[in-house]
């Protein structure tokens, strides 16, 4: 297979496994370019992005704008505040107005589910949901099962447990559709208020204590408290979330093998994990960001060469 079957990247559960090898190898030959002296190469050179971003971003907005800017596209940078989006602008009209200055494809961060399908439906350029409300964000899943594939040697068989907020994380169900069609087992650990009904529905295994998980699994995905997407108190206090949920070096230590610490970011140092663990030599934190532009290269460089055969 030497294309994408799909024109966008909409979310992983649009992606044959054939689909995330192709990406996969592309990122291998990627990251091979960005870590020579010269990290830039000519592949997109005819090809204009826009990143769309409708809500807040850093690391997800900088990885994209690096990879675009190594694989030499002419790039957009678009962000809502201060926008016309602010002054009552359809998503559609404000896609088409920066399509109209001949844009090949929309890199789109947005607050509410199903925003990057719906777009990808109404308006002539390839898109990538770089995050659609509490719904998915496919390259952060593709970036953490390469970089798990990196560490390992390979995703089949390897049990990969995702803990923290599971119910309004894009990351953890990109991450179990993801993994599971790679060949990895995935449970799920967090408080039960918040662990989404339908987990077990989703073929995962599902449990509310941290240490089975850990005592279970090769790969911890250690996710943050989404505290600006609660509306209602999930928990009695941060302290007590720590307490049952936190990853520390004495968790770590009832293991019988060596586990690999993982983290899509921003670290919540002290919460989720502490900085012992979060700067140890179990975890990967900053080899997923490294990894996370030669993920998105990829992706980027697949789908701009789908568009142009066609």
């Amino acid at each position: 297979m030497s294309q994408l079957s799909t024109d966008h990247l909409l979310g992983i559960r649009d992606l044959a496994p054939e689909d995330i090898e192709l990406i996969f190898q592309t990122a291998d030959q990627f990251k091979e370019v960005i870590n020579r002296p010269i990290k830039k190469v000519p592949s997109l050179r005819d090809i204009t992005i826009a990143n769309l971003f409708f809500e807040n971003s850093t690391r997800t907005k900088l990885s994209f704008e690096l990879a675009e800017k190594r694989l030499s596209a002419d790039v957009l940078n678009f962000s809502a505040s201060g926008s016309s989006v602010s002054k009552g602008e359809t998503l559609i009209d404000t896609a088409n107005n920066i399509l109209a200055m001949k844009v090949d494809m929309i890199v789109m961060r947005h607050p509410l589910p199903g925003a990057a399908s719906f777009l990808s439906r109404n308006v002539d350029a390839t898109i990538v949901n770089a995050g659609d409300g509490t719904h998915e964000h496919p390259t952060q899943a593709l970036l953490d099962a390469y970089s798990i594939r990196e560490k390992r040697g390979s995703l089949k068989g390897i049990k990969v447990v995702i803990v923290g907020d599971i119910l309004h994380s894009r990351v953890a169900l990109s991450n179990v559709f993801c993994l599971q069609k790679a060949g990895a087992e995935v449970m799920l650990c967090g408080p039960r208020t918040l662990m989404p009904k339908f987990a077990e529905s989703l073929g995962v295994k599902v449990t509310y204590n941290l240490k089975e998980a850990i005592a279970w699994c090769d790969v911890a995905n250690m996710l943050r408290v989404q505290n600006e997407r609660m509306q209602t108190g999930y928990f009695p206090s941060v302290r007590e979330y720590t307490m049952q949920y936190g990853l520390t070096m004495d968790t770590l230590k009832h293991a019988d093998r060596d586990i690999t610490i993982m983290h899509p970011g921003p670290i919540n140092r002290g919460v989720e994990i502490t900085s012992e663990v979060a700067d140890s030599d179990y975890s990967i934190i900053l080899n997923q960001v490294e990894n996370g532009v030669a993920v998105r290269m990829a992706v980027l460089y697949l789908l701009a060469q789908k568009r142009q055969e066609q």
